[in-house]
């Protein structure tokens, strides 16, 4: 394959244009709707796929995102943004359906925001349930009682039912013991059946048929009730008791079984608001729970439910055993304000432990490993109303020397199974209130950021009581989350410090394993060192040489922050050092770039937990162009298998560095690895919004091509740009429900354009070319070539042999298009003049006629008549042009009748549709006038704008 690059360049000025966006649609829409202030409302099936697209205009090219609002203000965002043109969401579901937007900037203007609002359709199965009226319930359904039935099924669009008795169809009035109507309290339409003085005629199958009326091909389902004298709302009967105990590691089974109900009930387990444990095994009735542990303790629920009347519910509380955090306390003598235990005065020692079930706890005491019994001096005591349950006291009074010794305080749970708690408590001489010291080299305590820390408080005192250590200077939590962190030597360890963990810390000491007395508290200072914080952390600039150029490091935060020390270096060569006293920020100028000055600038600021860098990477490269998307008619084709391409773009700030000397253009088809590279020189210096523009010709249809462009400047290459070049029919017109600037059509792809047949009409027209065309029947009828003279070339015609009929029709519709309120170039006036054009070949004795008919959105079943001829015209091509004035949306019809004989086949080629009005001011095109009007014919009103700046 041979690929030639025609070197055409045109240059011009192009204001930069702010974005503006439109959104289309694909995908297995059902339904799109237009609805005041131009939104869509795009209606899709449940499981269906969502594709969305946004179509942008605007230079630079503008940014894309994509996101999606919730309806209402309660679930306000759960945004999910997409940073391409199309969104895509697979298998929709319900909850995804809402309002979508496409927001599109480039920094110039506000942001252009278009919505489309997605409904998403479906139809769950119905559901029906049976109850008696209220004060009238009995176990089965006897004459003399009222009967509902009630139908209901989640749906979107609102579900419309109704009701058959086996193979009759019930309405209202149709039988006087029924009634059908719907609760005022919900929406939707008729669903309650109601049997007034239940009859023996009523014992029948009663089937709700729920219905969206097949919108988005969702058929009606329906749900089967049978009605009997023995329906009955279900019983259940749970053989366990209530609570269950049980020990850890132990079996439990829950057994409940269905007593009554007709139909048969369905039976599930539930707990609490939780899961089952994920160890549990459901087998028919039967719930096991092997080796049971205190996390499935809860309240287990069986219920049943066959849809008559409510469901039958029983539950059983499973308590699993346990004794645990076990603590003691010490109260010296309440009567006196000395701390200390002396003889002749009370002290009290108190016992807390947590126990499942707490009725089970038992209580005793040993001293010196001995039992001992409550007496006058000493009493024992198993509650307190001054702590929590699960609490034990004793009492020495008149405490006497022979009194010092272990008290060991033991718990236990009836029945035993549990493992006993027993804790040991020395009263002495030497058992003294605890005291609370902070070491002097512990507070302040300097450490860096990222360390592992200490923080200590000495506790003094026999028993030595638990640690509680919080944060002082604020309400804040603790590192490990919980307010408070208790510690059994003083020590809290902080792993991983951070700077929002420097600040103040409270150690205090707790009631517990001690003495109950007023807490002992200390504070200590934590300070994290850490290294300066700086910005920019990595910046590229872009400098030609000879100029002159600024760098700035800026501190944002550092501790110690009072003297901080810079280095400037470009590589590894020292360039300036000094000090930030009071700035936060350093500079360094360049007065006149050369090329030893490009590179890596770093500027590092230091104190003495290490040091923050700034990075400047310093370049002569050019920026990368930006290829400019919204020229009309940038794709043309002047041979039958080639087709050509105005590459066109502007340079991204091109005065930033040295002048651009050339580009450098490659390009490649789209899946080969060989590139065809060229240099395009430039001359001037290129100015900043100027269009540059380069034709790409001999490109082979209908291939794509990647292409590639990079600057070149006396630094050497730029940044590129890639972007696909296609053959495609969306390269010729814009799709369904956007502004048309310009259309045409050579019917070349399969797809032909988007053209529609005319399904109401006798038969269609038939795209062919001439070079497989069978003319040996109807020689003397028909083109030899399409429109350029071309065998292989495409063209559409109507087949008039047998069995077709004389007067049988067939309808080509165009795709529809929007009227255009402006064009790029400026405003125009309302409802614009557009040119419709198009080739046609109307060859034999038999020809009968063609027309063409303007068809407006705003004119529903009313084609208005634009142009119409009948007859033999010869066996060449000719042009019809004729003008139009659409003031809605609007489609050209093409319509071909047959004549009288076979001999009539109607050919049409070349259809295009362009905005402007065709005016023909000569009376005949020849000499030098008349061909230079034929050649600006080929153009749009913005292609001759274009040549005209040359």
């Amino acid at each position: 394959q041979c690929l030639t690059l025609n070197l055409i360049w045109l240059k011009a000025s192009v204001s930069c244009a702010p974005p503006n966006v439109r959104i289309i649609h694909s995908g297995h829409a059902c339904n799109i709707e237009e609805e005041r202030y131009t939104e869509r409302v795009y209606t899709i099936r449940e499981g269906e796929t969502l594709k969305l697209t946004c179509l942008v205009s605007g230079h630079p090219r503008p940014q894309i995102r994509w996101t999606k609002t919730a309806g209402s203000a309660t679930d306000r965002i759960q945004d999910s943004s997409v940073f391409n043109e199309t969104l895509r969401i697979t298998r929709i579901q319900r909850h995804q359906g809402g309002r979508y937007y496409c927001k599109a900037e480039n920094g110039l203007g506000t942001p252009a925001i278009k919505s489309i609002r997605v409904d998403v359709y479906y139809l769950d199965d119905p559901v029906v349930t049976v109850h008696q009226s209220i004060g009238e319930a009995k176990e089965q359904f006897y004459y003399e009682r009222t009967v509902f039935l009630r139908c209901a099924a989640n749906s979107n669009p609102p579900v419309r039912y109704s009701w058959r008795r086996g193979r009759e169809f019930l309405s209202q009035g149709s039988d006087k013991g029924v009634e059908i109507y719907e609760p005022f309290f919900t929406q939707g339409e008729t669903k309650i059946l109601k049997l007034k003085n239940l009859r023996p005629q009523d014992y029948a199958n009663y089937t709700c048929t729920a219905s969206v009326r097949n919108v988005c091909g969702i058929p009606d389902k329906s749900v089967l009730f049978r009605l009997t004298n023995k329906t009955a709302s279900p019983t259940i009967k749970l053989l366990v008791e209530d609570p269950i105990v049980a020990n850890p590691g132990q079996t439990v089974i829950l057994v409940c079984i269905v007593s009554g109900g007709e139909p048969t009930p369905t039976l599930m387990w539930v707990r609490n608001t939780e899961e089952l444990p994920k160890k549990s095994i459901l087998k028919s009735e039967t719930l096991t729970i092997p080796a049971i542990s205190m996390e499935d303790a809860g309240v287990y629920s069986c219920v049943a439910s066959n849809n008559v009347g409510n469901p039958a519910k029983k539950s059983t509380n499973i308590v699993v055993r346990a004794l645990k955090k076990g603590r003691f306390w010490i109260t010296p003598d309440p009567y006196h304000n000395d701390d200390n235990i002396q003889i002749g005065r009370e002290v009290k020692i108190s016992c807390q432990v947590e126990a499942t079930p707490p009725e089970e706890l038992m209580f005793s005491w040993l001293k010196n490993g001995r039992p001992l019994r409550s007496s006058e001096r000493m009493v024992i005591t198993q509650t307190d109303p001054d702590v929590a349950p699960g609490a034990t006291n004793l009492d020495i009074i008149d405490l006497k020397f022979t009194d010092f010794g272990t008290y060991t305080c033991v718990a236990s749970l009836k029945n035993g199974g549990i493992p006993e708690i027993s804790i040991d408590v020395n009263i002495s001489s030497t058992t003294v209130p605890p005291n609370l010291t902070v070491p002097r080299e512990k507070s302040p305590l300097v450490t860096q950021e990222g360390d592992t820390v200490d923080l200590q408080c000495l506790v003094s005192g026999k028993p030595k009581p638990i640690i509680l250590w919080s944060r002082a200077d604020k309400e804040a939590p603790m590192p490990d989350g919980n307010m408070q962190t208790e510690s059994y030597d003083g020590v809290l360890r902080i792993v991983n410090v951070s700077r929002e963990m420097a600040g103040t810390y409270r150690c205090q000491t707790s009631q517990y394993n001690g003495f109950n007395v007023k807490p002992r508290e200390a504070i200590v200072e934590l300070i994290v060192l850490y290294p300066p914080t700086v910005e920019p952390v990595y910046t590229e600039i872009r400098q030609g040489l000879g100029r002159p150029f600024s760098l700035s490091c800026r501190v944002l935060r550092a501790h110690p922050s009072k003297v901080l020390d810079y280095e400037w270096k470009l590589g590894t060569r020292l360039l300036t050092v000094g000090q930030l006293d009071t700035r936060d920020e350093t500079e360094y100028h360049v007065r006149a770039l050369n090329r030893e000055g490009y590179g890596a600038y770093t500027c590092d600021i230091k104190n003495e937990a290490g040091a923050g860098r700034c990075t400047f990477l310093v370049t002569g490269k050019a920026y990368a162009p930006e290829f400019y998307y919204d020229t009309y008619s940038v794709l043309w084709q002047n041979k039958p298998r080639v087709y050509g391409f105005k590459l066109q773009w502007t340079q991204m700030n091109p005065n930033a560095v040295d002048r651009i000397m050339a580009y450098r253009l490659g390009i490649k088809q789209t899946g080969h690895q060989r590139w065809w590279e060229q240099e395009i020189p430039t001359e001037d210096n290129i100015q900043k919004g100027e269009l540059l523009t380069y034709n790409l010709t001999e490109l082979i249809k209908p291939e794509a091509y990647q292409v590639r462009l990079t600057p070149i400047t006396r630094f050497g290459e730029g940044d590129s740009t890639e972007r696909i070049i296609r053959y495609s029919v969306v390269l010729h017109f814009l799709p369904l429900n956007h502004h048309l600037q310009t259309f045409h059509c050579a019917f070349e792809e399969d797809t032909i354009c988007m053209f529609t047949q005319d399904k109401t009409e006798e038969f269609d027209w038939t795209r062919h070319s001439a070079a497989t065309r069978d003319t040996k029947y109807t020689p003397n009828t028909g083109p030899s070539s399409d429109r350029t003279g071309s065998k292989q070339g495409f063209y559409m015609y109507i087949e008039t042999s047998r069995p077709r009929l004389e007067g049988d029709k067939a309808r080509l519709l165009t795709p529809s298009f929007n009227v255009a309120p402006k064009n790029p170039y400026g405003n125009v006036a309302t409802n614009p003049t557009y040119c419709f054009s198009f080739f046609y070949h109307m060859y034999g004795k038999h020809i009968g006629t063609l027309n063409v008919y303007l068809r407006q959105k705003s004119q529903t079943g009313q084609d208005t008549s634009v142009w119409t001829l009948s007859g033999n015209q010869g066996d060449r091509w000719r042009q019809a042009r004729v003008n139009i004035n659409p003031t809605s949306s609007f489609q050209m019809v093409l319509e071909g009748i047959r004549g009288s004989g076979i001999e009539g086949d109607i050919a049409v080629d070349d259809v295009a549709i362009e905005e402007g009005e065709y005016i023909l001011h000569l009376g005949s095109i020849k000499g030098f006038h008349g061909i230079v009007w034929v050649f600006f014919s080929l153009f749009s009103i913005y292609d001759i704008m274009i040549l005209s700046l040359l």
